[in-house]
């Protein structure tokens, strides 16, 4: 009997066929989800529209980094405040509070990676699952909505908020 387990496959998405999630007024595009037991490494697609902010909070568990596709974002990383265009990537160490704003007309695509991948799944519990891959309109969820369930949520997520959204 061997104890070396069968080699992993690879995992690809063509465009348009990841599993996707409304929240936050936002499109999260599951490209890379860990597999049940595993908690790895999670990546997902994210469409964000002008305005939308997180208030300052930090991951007691999580790792995250950016690679902005589109768009324009401030982003405030511990002390340091930042302005992220196309192109720009950004990692943050467990642990770091952080938050954002998206910045003008247009909105901002973003590559997002999680390790452990587990975070993910935040947003399919404070959300809903998307229509269609496209930012949500009226058929998304009501601030109202979504804001008790990210207050519910967050705790087994291992999410803080230590402070408010940066200004508009």
């Amino acid at each position: 009997m061997s104890d070396v387990s069968p080699p992993a496959r690879a995992v690809v998405r063509e465009p348009g066929t990841a599993r996707g999630t409304w929240a936050m007024s936002s499109l999260f595009e599951h490209l890379l989800e860990s597999p049940p037991g595993s908690d790895r490494l999670g990546v997902a697609l994210v469409t964000q529209p002008p305005g939308v902010a997180t208030p300052l909070h930090r991951h007691t568990r999580e790792a995250e980094a950016f690679y902005l596709l589109d768009g324009r974002m401030d982003y405030r990383a511990g002390d340091e405040d930042h302005e992220l265009y196309a192109g720009c990537f950004m990692y943050l160490p467990a642990g770091l509070p952080h938050a954002f704003r998206i910045r003008g007309d247009e909105p901002a695509r973003f590559l997002a990676m999680v390790e452990p991948g587990g975070l993910l799944g935040l947003y399919d519990e404070v959300g809903i699952p998307a229509a269609e891959l496209r930012l949500p309109g009226d058929d998304g969820l009501a601030p109202e909505v979504e804001i008790p369930r990210w207050l519910d949520a967050s705790p087994r997520y291992g999410l803080e908020v230590v402070g408010p959204p940066i200004p508009e």
